[in-house]
């Protein structure tokens, strides 16, 4: 259905996008995951047709959306990273305007209205002023504008960035009946580990500028299937253990927050023991050391070599 041949964008001596290949099957959800400044979004601008590659071509069925941006872009979708909508305007009245660009009208444009205010949940909201929502609400209605045309393919830029949890999983629970229901296909990115992995069929991460490994949620994860992942919980953080933990050579990687240290291993070492005897000699007081079942986040560590929020 989409296919990203060899795609790239150069600025100067910055390469933000250097020569990715995806591809997308109908009804498939995808995500692509990646950090802050990895490329995504601008990758996600020339896909939509919104800015010129460097070089290399985007298909959207068997046809290049950069030779016929016009023909294609009525089967798709775009939510923007950047909110974009009119402050001035209510929830309706935002609705009606974007509709009317897609050439819809009377009872067909009104219908349409009524159907997405329920779909995103703000029917309560239709007649208040945008200047006047939440974060989250905004977001919805963002969604809302992108699929009042019915298209076949929708990409999502980062829709839950800084939203209440309330609106983050309103947002992806209509992500998931999208797919489900209507079998409509996602190109979905994100920084949140966890929303890829609830809604995504198959994951691209990128890094860079460059696509650092694709596959399933499973196949992505085997690339740790030679290293264990070790999660030690502390009574307190302690820096000296850190410190200690690093120091030691079969420690791949090390990641800690509040009260947990994670560190990755190669599978035939056991760290067991020192682990304790670096408690000891650092005065930490681990209360469980267990071996967890890989997870992307260690994946993306493993590749990177830091987290995915760094």
């Amino acid at each position: 259905m989409l296919e990203v041949v060899e795609l790239s964008k150069h600025y100067k001596k910055t390469k933000a996008v250097d020569n990715i290949n995806m591809y997308l099957e109908k009804g498939e959800t995808v995500g692509l995951l990646g950090p802050n400044g990895a490329g995504k979004s601008t990758a996600i601008s020339m896909i939509s047709s919104l800015i010129a590659p460097t070089h290399g071509d985007v298909r959207l069925f068997n046809q290049s959306i950069l030779k016929k941006p016009g023909e294609l872009r009525s089967r798709l979708g775009v939510v923007p990273q950047e909110i974009a909508l009119y402050n001035d305007l209510s929830a309706k009245e935002n609705l009606e305007f974007f509709g009317r660009i897609h050439r819809l009208s009377g009872s067909q444009l009104k219908k349409k209205t009524e159907e997405i205010l329920h779909q995103i949940g703000l029917e309560d909201r239709k007649k208040d002023l945008v200047k006047h929502f939440s974060g989250g609400m905004k977001r919805r209605l963002n969604i809302g504008v992108a699929l009042l045309h019915d298209p076949e393919l929708i990409i999502m830029d980062e829709p839950t960035v800084g939203i209440d949890p309330q609106s983050r999983n309103h947002i992806l629970e209509t992500v998931k009946r999208l797919n489900e229901e209507r079998d409509m296909t996602i190109l979905y990115t994100s920084h949140y580990m966890e929303e890829v992995e609830y809604l995504c069929n198959r994951i691209y991460i990128m890094d860079k500028g460059n696509i650092i490994a694709s596959g399933t949620k499973d196949e992505i994860k085997k690339i740790l299937s030679a290293e264990n992942t070790i999660e030690i919980k502390l009574e307190k953080m302690n820096k000296a253990l850190i410190s200690r933990l690093r120091e030691d050579p079969s420690v791949a990687h090390i990641t800690f927050e509040d009260k947990s240290i994670t560190i990755v291993v190669p599978r035939e070492v056991n760290l067991f023991h020192k682990i304790f005897q670096y408690a000891e000699e650092t005065d930490a007081k681990p209360l469980s050391v267990e071996i967890k079942t890989p997870s992307l986040e260690d994946v993306f560590l493993h590749l990177t070599g830091r987290a995915l929020r760094d």
